[in-house]
């Protein structure tokens, strides 16, 4: 078993379907657009926590390649995939990117990489650079660089939309941390 994902789903608990919440209908942190995607045709209150595990492996580990983040460094890894899980991957995944291109002491360290969402080999060449050279201090660092930027998304979303407002304080409570 993946401890990022246990604790994943640790944190997002069970049913919820509030009306406020774009996404409606959800248990384990997976909406209802999400698990019919991934074919399950349950309801949503049915959902036992093996097939949210197997949905969350899937979807916010392996398809962004949190996995290969997790070989480098687990509470790195662990951020991305709790922000992807709420907010979904693409957006830690250009956060972590945009985080190393300043990070880099104008390539001085490492040199710049495509903020494009993906991670691919660069952005883990990157990392890896970033990581032998900063070590343990470095790691913490980008951990709280990326609550920064998670933090700001939800500044942003509940300014935009004043029914985030019944959210935010959970966010910051239980993922910016």
């Amino acid at each position: 078993m993946n401890p990022v994902i246990d604790g994943i789903l640790m944190t997002e608990g069970g049913y919820t379907n509030n009306p406020k919440d774009l996404g409606g209908e959800t248990n384990w942190g997976i909406t209802e657009a999400t698990a019919r995607a991934q074919g399950y045709t349950g309801e949503m209150r049915d959902m036992t926590r093996m097939e949210a595990y197997d949905i969350l492996e899937k979807n916010y580990w392996l398809k962004p390649g949190f996995d290969r983040i997790s070989e480098l460094s687990w509470p790195i890894a662990f951020e991305l995939c709790d922000a992807a899980v709420n907010i979904g991957p693409r957006l830690p995944c250009t956060w972590l990117q945009r985080w190393l291109n300043v990070l880099n002491r104008e390539q001085k360290n490492y040199c710049d990489i495509v903020v494009d969402g993906k991670i691919g080999a660069k952005t883990i060449a990157a990392l890896e650079a970033y990581l032998n050279w900063r070590g343990n201090e470095g790691m913490h660092v980008l951990v709280e660089a990326l609550n920064c930027s998670q933090g700001a998304y939800y500044l942003n979303i509940t300014e935009d939309r004043s029914q985030n407002e019944e959210f935010v304080y959970g966010w910051i409570k239980n993922r910016v941390a």
